[in-house]
């Protein structure tokens, strides 16, 4: 696991090069503490930040082919590195290391562009060809690695994270305040767009080429839904379970050592138990807070005790999670207001002092339909069968204009199209007017379930629920859930592995028929069969908490009431929102009227981020101590 970052252009002068490529570098020391390494030429520069995971003496990067012509940085791990290895070496390809990097320098000169559709990983790399001047990269199919861009004047600009292109002095910094709205509505931007100008994702599943100033960007592999109708219920739980215990063995592979997180859910309780196996006294990692009512730590505890793992937790506190949320906007790159990245921060932070490598459950709800909504979906998909489209609108519309009552919702919602009543579009808000009324400028923004229509119309021929896995798995889990994993384990050095998002398993999860996957009021059906086999029964069957946090009742106690109102009356709310909105909102929430958490944390998240990068324009103190 590493960090990588660089430039291209049509020409540079090569000392200059190597200061700036060192110092974007520097600004993710803490992804790769163990080492750096750099590549200039006259028109490329390449930097690399090494945590040492695999071949520790020999993986150092940049690495080159043997006469020297291709060179190679790259972040992740590939986990059938040594079976392509052989197939390359059968090939007449001579291997000077054992590092998982060098097959992608073989890999690229056999199979050229072909080389990211047969790598099982997580990774993102950038190749750069010094024979056609031709760079060439990719990012995993799901998306776990993170990859940034900038392409402007000629300008080319990448990173695994946006804060590197801050030592370039080509880049320029400009807020794409177009994209405020979406954000506040959904937590992030569900597309290719940050809240950087002229600042890109690339997408999961993607390659790019660069040459000679063009830009090309192109997809590699299709998540495609393939459903399999011959298998019972018991043959799929037997399927799931044999692929889980290969992938939990593939992420493994290391040559330090490898723990686990270990929350209250059957997703990492799976993973731990699998584990186990191989490895009895593998080390469990726990976080909790003070106040016990909001903390998961005893049923993780527990479970550890029982298949007898050594259980490592830790506890956070009010004071430490307000002064941690400040550096935690600096390392996710945009605002992002999910309090579900604090605890995990110090997760990883106490996990760090025991190993370099955790496992973690990420991606198990999105592949075998964990999430409540998939229920609902289910009987939204039962709704429109029985009942014909136009009474389900003539019945919505009669319902929204009468008061409330017992089904109201439902029929609202139903008489709508599933990427119209997708939760996670308005997330924030129940509505754009909601959002609005807090905003100084009028946007002019679409409502925030347009962004989600061209996911939705991807997979028309899909059931509901299936269709709203498929939405999850190129959005939310990719700009949400994957971005906070890499982002908060990389801040402390930490390499985070996601065995349920494996090649494998995705090819296994995408032939499960739906009723397999989430039923009326049952989720992760077959998942959950699976886990029942080996897990105790309360573990398997408990429902999904997340990370619960007790923001709700901090946010009324004076001190950190006052902590916010500051922010909600200094200059950069009153650049971009009606602050007495946002008193109002903040006071009722304080006074008991209304549970306004969400929002409150919103506004809160970005006000730091804006700070952080465009009023102060510099790191919170004690990022890059060592």
């Amino acid at each position: 696991m590493c960090g990588i970052t660089g430039f291209a252009e049509r020409q540079h002068d090569r000392e200059k090069a190597r200061a700036i490529v060192k110092g974007m570098a520097d600004l993710i020391s803490y992804r790769g503490p163990d080492g750096e390494g750099y590549f200039i030429d006259d028109q490329v520069a390449l930097g690399h930040r090494r945590l040492s995971i695999i071949d520790l003496e020999g993986g150092k990067q940049p690495m080159f082919n043997e006469d020297g012509s291709l060179v190679v940085i790259f972040n992740g791990e590939i986990y059938n590195f040594q079976e392509l290895r052989e197939e390359l070496q059968a090939a007449g390809h001579t291997f000077a290391t054992n590092s998982d990097t060098e097959v992608l320098l073989h890999g690229y000169e056999q199979w050229g562009k072909e080389l990211p559709g047969r790598l099982r990983g997580m990774f993102t790399f950038v190749l750069w060809d010094q024979n056609t001047k031709t760079m060439f990269g990719a990012r995993d199919i799901f998306g776990i690695k993170p990859f940034y861009y900038y392409n402007v004047d000629g300008l080319f600009l990448f990173g695994s994270e946006i804060k590197t292109f801050l030592a370039h002095p080509g880049f320029k910094k400009e807020l794409n305040e177009q994209r405020l709205p979406e954000y506040l509505s959904i937590e992030y931007i569900p597309n290719e767009e940050t809240m950087f100008k002229n600042v890109y994702k690339l997408p999961g599943a993607h390659m790019f080429t660069w040459q000679d100033g063009a830009l090309e960007i192109e997809r590699y592999y299709e998540i495609q839904y393939h459903i399999d109708e011959s298998r019972t219920e018991q043959q799929w739980e037997d399927a799931i379970t044999e692929t889980f215990a290969e992938s939990v063995a593939a992420h493994q592979i290391a040559d330090v050592e490898v723990g686990c997180f270990l929350s209250s859910g059957v997703d990492s309780s799976f993973v731990v138990n699998e584990v186990a196996k191989g490895t009895p006294h593998v080390k469990s990692f726990s976080v909790g807070y003070e106040e016990e009512k909001y903390s998961e730590l005893p049923y993780a505890q527990e479970f550890s005790r029982e298949i007898g793992v050594p259980s490592i937790a830790n506890k956070v506190n009010a004071d430490e999670f307000f002064e941690a949320n400040k550096v935690i906007q600096w390392y996710l790159d945009e605002p992002m207001p999910n309090p579900a990245e604090v605890p995990l921060y110090f997760l990883a932070k106490n996990a760090r002092k025991y190993v370099k490598v955790v496992l973690s459950g990420e991606g198990a709800d999105e592949l075998f339909g964990g999430y409540p909504m998939y229920c609902q979906a289910v009987h939204f998909m039962d709704y429109e069968k029985k009942v014909p489209r136009a009474l389900r609108k003539a019945a919505g519309g009669v319902a929204a204009r009468l008061p409330e009552f017992k089904g109201r919702h439902f029929l609202v919602r139903g008489a709508k199209e599933p990427w119209q009543r997708y939760m996670r579009a308005n997330y924030v808000f129940e509505s754009p007017a909601d959002r609005d009324q807090y905003l100084k400028k009028d946007y002019h923004s679409p409502a925030p379930e347009t962004f989600f229509k061209p996911y939705f119309d991807k997979v028309q021929g899909l059931d509901e629920p299936t269709q709203l896995q498929w939405v999850d798995m190129h959005t939310w889990m990719l700009y949400d859930i994957l971005l906070k994993a890499d982002r908060m384990s990389m801040a402390n050095s930490l390499e985070l592995r996601v065995p349920f998002l494996d090649r494998e398993m995705l090819e296994l999860a995408l032939s499960i028929p739906q009723r397999y996957r989430s039923g009326k009021e049952q989720t992760k059906i077959a998942l959950r069969g699976a886990a029942f086999r080996q897990l105790p029964e309360s573990v398997a069957k408990r429902k999904k908490l997340g990370f619960p946090v007790p923001l709700n009742d901090w946010l009324r106690q004076d001190k950190y009431y006052a902590m916010v109102r500051e922010k909600f009356t200094g200059p950069v709310a009153e650049q971009f929102f009606d602050t007495a909105a946002l008193l109002r909102l903040l006071d009722d929430h304080k006074a008991g009227k209304a549970k306004n958490m969400t929002k409150i944390w919103s506004f809160y998240s970005f006000i730091l981020w804006y700070e952080l990068y465009f009023v102060n324009s510099a790191a919170p103190a004690g990022v890059y101590d060592t």
